[in-house]
């Protein structure tokens, strides 16, 4: 029978399984037969063949992976491999906060890049948005940069409850992954769409004004959205709560690659009097540094771009 991976470490996993049984599966023979060597060989959202146990129906074991409709991957610096942190997405929930941990936005900008890549519909949610400083010009800005690149951008708060409602109603029936950096308040958000959700939350270590791990592991949770926020009943979402990231790092994205994943770039890519040898640095006859001048390209996102593009090739990364 097929299941969907709940969690899962050590080679084993929770998997919800079409008779409605949860079940802990290990891997038939430990190793899947799939092309690329991850980190974690399955993640939540994996849709599986199962096996049960023929003396224990609360366990079985994993035969085969159905082929995922999408992945979200990071590469992981310590065990120099990808790793798998969602699968099958409906939505990409980036989040964010303007303050508590610190605003940055270079690291939504890596995880734009590998969203692009992967194909997924990423979101970005400003959490905590009760404490936005309107006086804070460059956070202000960058939200604006990006809802002018038409990705949507949502502005609340797990807190005062602000915005949660038209979230609450952009979740409801999808499979969405809360992604960002440890201390933005996914945990949170999780529990106040759902009162039942009783998911661990931190605060920041103040000596390093950022957030701690509180969740160790990815999570697909099945949520029953608060009839306060949706209007009705029985309403459900499920949403994979993933652990903090303090260094989100690329995975199979190419140096020279990596302009055809900001979306502004991506129409003048090939267009450059030097063709796709064109380094979009310093070249006469170069159309993104044109558009960079005419300010089609924010000096923003241009930086931004460049950093990252130098971080790849480099091998440096920034927290």
């Amino acid at each position: 029978m097929q299941g969907i991976v709940l969690d899962g470490a050590n080679n084993y996993f929770k998997i919800e399984c079409s008779d409605n049984i949860t079940r802990s599966c290990s891997i038939k023979g430990k190793v899947l037969k799939i092309d690329v060597h991850y980190y974690n060989p399955l993640a939540p959202g994996d849709i599986v063949e199962i096996e049960p146990d023929k003396l224990d129906n609360t366990k079985g074991q994993v035969i085969s992976l159905v082929p995922r409709r999408n992945e979200f991957v990071r590469w992981n610096v310590k065990g120099r491999c990808p790793q798998l942190l969602a699968a099958n997405l409906d939505y990409l929930i980036l989040v964010t906060t303007p303050d508590e941990p610190p605003f940055r936005p270079r690291f939504i900008d890596r995880e734009l890049a590998q969203a692009e890549y992967e194909g997924l519909t990423p979101v970005i949610v400003c959490n905590k948005y009760d404490l936005a400083d309107d006086d804070d010009t460059d956070f202000q800005l960058r939200m604006k940069i990006w809802e002018d690149l038409n990705y949507r951008v949502m502005h609340i708060s797990a807190k005062t409850g602000e915005g949660m409602k038209e979230f609450a109603e952009l979740l409801a029936g999808r499979l969405s992954a809360f992604v960002g950096q440890s201390g933005v308040g996914k945990s949170s958000l999780v529990n106040a769409l759902d009162s039942n959700s009783t998911l661990r939350t931190g605060g920041l270590c103040l000596k390093y004004d950022r957030g701690s791990h509180t969740t160790s592991k990815g999570t697909l949770n099945r949520l029953v959205l608060n009839e306060s926020l949706i209007g009705q009943s029985d309403v459900t979402a499920s949403i994979i709560d993933t652990p903090g990231i303090r260094r989100f790092v690329l995975h199979d994205v190419a140096a020279e690659d990596i302009a055809l994943y900001f979306r502004e770039f991506r129409p003048l890519v090939g267009t450059c009097t030097f063709g796709m040898s064109c380094t979009h640095t310093h070249e006469p006859g170069c159309r993104i540094l044109e558009a960079v001048n005419a300010g089609v390209i924010t000096e923003e996102r241009y930086d931004s771009w460049l950093r990252i593009k130098n971080e790849i090739q480099t091998g440096s990364w920034e927290d």
